[in-house]
């Protein structure tokens, strides 16, 4: 038997505002059962595991050890923005890529952008 990943779960401040960035992100949405204590984000479309968010006293103090990395269908730029426009940063210790860009969601949670 083995198992499958039912969800990724975020640890974070403020749930709604991290899972609607996500829903928004991922052309999905915040669960309507979801509350300041905890929210989630279903998958757009089939496949794939639920985003679980839940409030937490700490704050982010390092680097993710894991991220996601999201294959733009368009234009890098062009998503790189729109990200942005929701309330992601593009981190800004990197290197320019022509290929990829490191971006901080609302709560600081690394994660990529890629072609």
């Amino acid at each position: 038997m083995t198992s499958f990943i039912k969800s990724v779960t975020f640890d974070c401040h403020e749930p709604l505002v991290v899972a609607e960035f996500w829903a928004a992100a991922l052309g999905s949405n915040v669960d309507e059962d979801s509350t300041p204590e905890r929210a989630w984000v279903e998958p757009a479309g089939w496949g794939g595991p639920s985003l679980w968010f839940q409030k937490v006293p700490e704050g982010k103090v390092a680097k993710n050890r894991q991220h996601f990395d999201l294959r733009v269908m368009g234009d890098l730029v062009e998503e790189r923005e729109r990200l942005v426009g929701l309330g992601a940063r593009v981190r800004g210790d990197q290197d320019d890529h022509d290929d990829l860009v490191v971006m901080l969601d609302p709560e600081g949670n690394e994660f990529c952008v890629e072609r």
